[in-house]
């Protein structure tokens, strides 16, 4: 044994029952299906929602990963695909988490909005190593863009994922790793 703690295997779409037994600071191995959109495709789902429109893709029980991934290089679904800074999503994560949402990857703090937000919907925030883009490309197995393709880059794909490296940074009952770790830091400095 290295030492490395083991990662805990974890089916997308994400069950509710498993988002809420999940804890801020497990190590996740994610497999099956997530949706990417960054802030030009939050931006426009939301007001189609805001005209009445059904949403392009299912939310309901779905997991959204804040990526952009780079153009597919000769056999592969997509290029690198390192997560973005969540912050820019938080002004609309709170309204597809009450339609349903379960899941976000990205990077970065969320905003206290959010953080109860997630908890009401028992959902579950997931981080991804920024500067690790080669590594979670290596983990996509398809890519299919299935709204806003005039968004190039940003338009909304389809993934299907086997065992992408992830970390619960905010779980179902409140705990964000980032306060765990501001806190420990102080306690033991």
């Amino acid at each position: 044994m290295d030492g490395t703690p083991a990662r805990i295997p974890v089916a997308l779409p994400l069950d509710r029952a498993v988002a809420k037994r999940l804890r801020a600071g497990d190590l996740v191995s994610l497999t099956g299906v997530v949706y990417t959109a960054r802030d030009a495709a939050h931006r426009r789902l939301v007001e189609g929602l805001d005209r009445g429109e059904a949403p392009p893709f299912p939310i309901d029980g779905q997991t959204i990963y804040y990526v952009g991934p780079c153009p597919a290089p000769p056999g592969r679904p997509v290029g690198s695909a390192g997560p973005t800074t969540s912050g820019r999503m938080d002004r609309y994560a709170p309204r597809l988490l009450r339609l349903g949402l379960v899941g976000m990857i990205g990077k970065g703090k969320r905003s206290e909005e959010v953080r109860q937000a997630v908890v009401e919907a028992g959902a579950v925030y997931f981080g991804a190593t920024g500067g690790a883009g080669a590594l979670i490309a290596a983990c996509v197995a398809s890519a299919e863009v299935v709204a806003y393709e005039d968004l190039g880059t940003e338009a909304v794909r389809r993934l299907v994922v086997k065992d992408f490296p992830a970390v619960v940074l905010i779980d179902a009952e409140g705990s964000d790793l980032y306060g765990i770790g501001r806190e420990r830091y102080r306690r033991d400095r």
